[in-house]
């Protein structure tokens, strides 16, 4: 796999209580509690977030040590968010071993199955998907990987639950999030699906045959980012004032240098130390969609 330039490096959700999150994410998915903490001031500022400064945080890695952090930030629920429903990052795919392995293991006070294990029909899958929602109604689709698919390389997982492989984005508008990510990012548009997204079509009371059309960018045949297509009744996130949002919060990728990326900071780029950012250059920047995107330098 690709390890330098689009890398997904890890995926930051909100929860209202941190000792169920670890419970959640350590005791039942099996990841591997790296680092405990709280939000510094210079970190909290860097998102834009200062009202998170002290929010108390746990960092969590794969037992295979592949290099993506899980990363969760306890902060109070909102009560209007629902879960893909509004712009943003709208879920974290991981690749997994045996999905088939997960829906009654799964305690119903860590989370939620959405959509249970099912093998695609019609088509010779990629992978065989499940989402499910974790303590912070967060996302996660569980994917086993089973082959590459055309345009992509798809990681086979290493531990039971192993790492991000694609980050989904729900938009606005398509093709300006594409455009966004392609010329300020120098990432790669990868192909177009129109299908009927049973995700989104539940969220939103939609027929089940509704479609909605998602494009992959990618890093060469790494994929990084999908870019859904919201429909019209999708809105702006509901979050607290100068708080993060609420759910999938922030995703984070590895980029060569922060000079070569046009991007606004919202607060100039520093070094920070810990698990995820081991001294390197990082900076945080809002995307097309409202989206808090966190890159890290890595030469």
């Amino acid at each position: 796999m690709n390890t330098g330039h689009g890398l997904i490096l890890g995926g930051l959700s909100t929860v209202a209580d941190l000792d169920l999150g670890i419970a959640a994410y350590r005791d039942t998915l099996g990841l591997e509690l790296v680092e405990l903490g709280e939000v510094s001031g210079e970190l909290s500022r860097a998102w834009n977030c200062p009202t998170n400064a002290g929010s108390r945080y746990a960092v969590f890695r794969p037992a295979s040590g592949a290099p993506c952090w899980l990363r969760l930030v306890e902060q109070p629920h909102h009560p209007d968010f629902r879960p893909t429903r509004s712009y943003g990052w709208a879920a974290f795919e991981c690749t997994v071993k045996d999905v088939w392995h997960w829906p009654d293991r799964l305690p119903k006070a860590h989370f939620t199955i959405v959509g249970p294990p099912k093998e695609l029909s019609g088509i010779e899958p990629a992978f065989i998907p499940m989402q499910v929602l974790g303590p912070g109604r967060e996302m996660l689709y569980l994917n086993q990987v089973l082959r590459d698919m055309p345009g992509s390389d798809l990681p086979r997982a290493q531990a039971p639950i192993d790492r991000i492989f694609i980050c989904v984005l729900a938009a606005p508008d398509r093709e300006r999030a594409v455009a966004w990510y392609t010329q300020r990012l120098q990432l790669d548009r990868g192909a177009d699906f129109t299908i009927p997204y049973s995700m989104i079509n539940r969220a939103f009371d939609l027929s089940a045959e509704t479609l909605t059309t998602l494009t992959m960018i990618s890093a060469g045949r790494m994929p990084v980012v999908e870019v859904d297509d919201y429909p019209a009744q999708a809105d702006t996130r509901s979050r607290h004032a100068d708080m993060l949002p609420p759910g999938n919060a922030v995703v984070t990728l590895a980029v060569r240098d922060l000079a070569s990326c046009a991007c606004t900071w919202l607060a100039p780029p520093a070094r920070r130390t810990g698990e995820l950012y081991e001294g390197r250059l990082s900076a945080v920047t809002k995307g097309p969609a409202g989206e808090l995107l966190e890159l890290i330098e890595i030469g």
